[in-house]
Order: structure tokens, then C-alpha cells, then sequence
């Protein structure tokens, strides 16, 4: 028997999550809008966000997927997943406190205590930087060198489009070691603190985020800041990027229920030629096909999550949902637009800045392009077999 339903407790995370939501966050959207209008720094800001997770901590919603033994609440993927869907509901970018990068944990003891636990408890943190400018869905194209001089290695090269890059005390970087190898064994991965030395440039985007440049040029980090084992950081990089992609259609799901939400509402009441545009054939169809999209992706996160909780390989079920989401979201955030038509494009909604924050469901953390290349590799070399989803 395939049970669809939630536990107890998925349930009971779904509703405080989706409660915080409704009273702390979205009643700060109009806030922000005008700010934005107005020329300010989009989301929230430092104070908002700090407020935000001291009102979530006192309610013990700290460390969503952190182990227990370091004071997280260790929920399971599948719930992991349901809450990106909640926090999804609104665009503000908001995520509770007490994470830590999964690399991170590959931290030997001394290294916990300078990196990882400070990380957990807020006071510091962390960015993860493999891309480069020639280097994007392509990690093994990486040129960043570092070089050893006796107990230090001396890194040189540029990353860029690094989320939180302009913000992280320290970074996990990733640099060739073994030019021979590459990233067959030549790839290490730094744990390298900002006032070792390197610096970072903001990149300004159509969205809320706004990634980084780091310039490394001669930063001298000691050998004990190595990640894990040398030559062995091209795995701990696959690694991070293929822990939680699921999560990002996740995220979608939530904004595509609130848009869609908007676009019945709006529907019923606007009305054209003596009758609401929920009458027009056209409408009910957009509003249909959206319904049938997002449920879809539901169940292809859903299965991912379960993949990833199962300890099973997920990377395939991980690109389907990374790549059904980022295009069908941005499907169903072109359509609600289009129903509310003039108004959908002002900014006086939160609709345009959904259709501008959407359109990076389909670049970072692997483009469209990339995900069907792992589908179709999978297929054709036999790691995969087709209708193999329940076997």
C-alpha cells in the first residue's frame, strides 16, 4: 500500500510553519515593496530577519535539519521539503537560524569548533564557492590554483554568482591542487576566513539575491584549514550540491499555491463585459493546467525527499524535480500575471517580484540545460531505467 498522508508530526510543522508565515512574514510584504520602490536594498533587512528567527527559536524551530546532538531539530527530509513549501507562500527570502552547510560536517574537531558550531549558533557565517567565470555548470572547468609553501597553500583565482558571498565570515572554497589531476583527485577544499585576506565584490540581479565575486590573490591559508581530505574536494563539492536540490521546487510549490490563490480570487471578482473573467473559458484553463502542475511537482519532490531520506540515489529524482519545477513555475507565475493583467505587471503586487524571483528556479544550483543532460545520461548509459520509479 503507498500511503500519500502526513504524520502527526509533518502536520504539525506544516501548520506552525505555514501559521509563522501567514502572521509574521507576509504581513511584511507591503513593507518591503515600497521600500524597494523606493530604492532600498530588497527583503528584509538585518533587524526584520534577526527578529524573525529569535520569535522561531523561542518556539524551539531552530536547526530545521541540524542533528540533535547539535541542539537541531533533525526533521527528516520529506518534512524538510514540507517546509520549504510553506515558506515558499511568501517571496521574502527567510530561512530559520541554527544550519550549517552538510560539508561542513566533514569538519575535524578543532575545525568544528571554529567553523561549524559557530556556524549553527549564528555567529557566524558561510559561503560555498566552486563557480567561477568560465567555471559554472561546467565544476570541473575550475582554474582557481592554490599552491604549498611549507604549512600554508597560497590561493589564487576569482569566484563569482556566490550566494551569501558579500555577507560570509568565512568560505569553503574550492581550488586545483594537482593541475595533473584535476578533478580527478587534484581538487581541494579550503576553509578560508575573510581577514585571511580575500574580498568580495556584490552582483547586482533582477531578483532579491545578490550574489558575490571573491578575488583570492596570494591569501595564505594554513594547511590545517584543509576541508576534509586533500585532492578530495571535488566530492565534498558534489556533495553540497546534490544534497538538497530538491528543496528548490520545493520552495516553488508554496509560491505557486499563493499565486494561483491570487489568480482565483481575482478571477471572481473581476469582472468584464458583465461577467467575472472566471467565466472565460481561457482563465478556467489557465487556472486548470496550473492546478494539474503544481500537484505534479509535488509528488515528483515529494519522491525525491523520500529518495534522500531513504538513503537512496536521488541525484536523478532530484534533477526531474529541479527541472519540471523551474519551468513550470515560471509557466504558472506567467499565466497568474497574465490574468491580472495590467495590475500584475506594477509593483504594486507581489506578482512581478514572484516572476522575477522564479526565473532563477531554472539557473542556479544547475540550469534547465544541465538537469536534462544528467535525465538523459542517466537513461542512456543504463544507470537508470524507464518506469524503474516504484521498483
Amino acid at each position: 500500500m503507498i500511503d500519500f498522508s502526513l504524520n502527526e508530526e509533518q502536520r504539525a510543522v506544516r501548520d506552525w510553519v505555514r501559521t509563522f508565515v501567514e502572521r509574521e512574514l507576509m504581513p511584511l510584504e507591503n513593507e518591503v515593496l515600497r521600500r524597494e520602490r523606493e530604492g532600498h536594498p530588497p527583503g528584509l533587512n538585518r533587524e526584520e530577519r534577526i527578529r524573525l528567527r529569535d520569535l522561531a527559536r523561542k518556539s524551539d524551530f531552530w536547526g530545521v535539519e541540524t542533528p540533535t546532538e547539535y541542539g537541531g531539530m533533525g526533521l527528516d527530509p520529506i518534512t524538510a521539503a514540507i517546509i520549504e513549501i510553506e515558506l515558499g507562500r511568501t517571496f521574502l527570502t527567510f530561512k530559520f537560524g541554527g544550519e550549517a552547510d552538510n560539508i561542513l560536517y566533514h569538519c575535524n574537531e578543532e575545525q568544528k569548533e571554529r567553523y561549524l558550531l559557530p556556524t549553527i549558533n549564528g555567529e557566524k557565517r558561510s559561503c560555498f564557492a566552486i563557480t567561477e567565470p568560465g567555471a559554472g555548470s561546467d565544476a570541473k572547468a575550475i582554474r582557481a590554483r592554490a599552491v604549498r609553501e611549507g604549512d600554508e597553500w597560497v590561493i589564487n583565482g576569482e569566484k563569482t554568482f556566490i550566494t551569501g558571498g558579500h555577507e560570509a565570515d568565512f568560505t569553503m572554497v574550492f581550488a586545483i591542487t594537482d593541475p595533473e589531476k584535476g578533478a580527478n583527485g587534484g581538487v581541494t577544499c579550503f576553509l578560508v576566513d575573510r581577514d585571511m585576506g580575500w574580498t568580495s565584490e556584490p552582483i547586482d540581479t533582477m531578483g532579491e539575491r545578490r550574489p558575490a565575486a571573491l578575488i583570492f590573490q596570494d591569501v595564505r591559508v594554513p594547511h590545517a584549514n584543509i576541508l576534509g581530505e586533500e585532492g578530495k574536494g571535488f566530492a565534498l563539492a558534489m556533495q553540497w550540491i546534490g544534497k538538497g536540490r530538491y528543496l528548490l521546487p520545493a520552495r516553488a510549490i508554496g509560491s505557486c499555491e499563493r499565486l494561483l490563490e491570487m489568480a482565483i480570487e481575482y478571477a471572481k471578482t473581476r469582472e468584464t463585459f458583465g461577467a467575472p473573467i472566471a467565466d472565460r473559458q481561457a482563465i478556467q484553463w489557465m487556472i486548470a493546467d496550473s492546478q494539474v502542475e503544481i500537484e505534479a511537482l509535488r509528488l515528483l519532490v515529494l519522491h525525491a525527499a523520500w529518495q534522500v531520506g531513504a538513503g537512496l540515489d536521488s541525484r536523478h529524482a532530484q534533477s526531474i524535480a529541479k527541472l519540471f519545477g523551474g519551468v513550470k513555475a515560471n509557466e504558472i507565475v506567467d499565466r497568474v500575471l497574465q490574468i491580472h493583467g495590467g495590475m500584475g505587471y506594477t509593483r504594486e503586487l507581489p506578482i512581478e517580484r514572484f516572476y522575477r524571483d522564479l526565473r532563477l528556479l531554472r539557473i542556479f544550483e544547475g540550469t534547465d540545460e544541465i538537469q536534462r543532460r544528467t535525465i538523459a545520461r542517466d537513461l542512456l548509459k543504463g544507470h537508470v531505467k524507464v518506469g524503474a520509479t516504484l521498483s
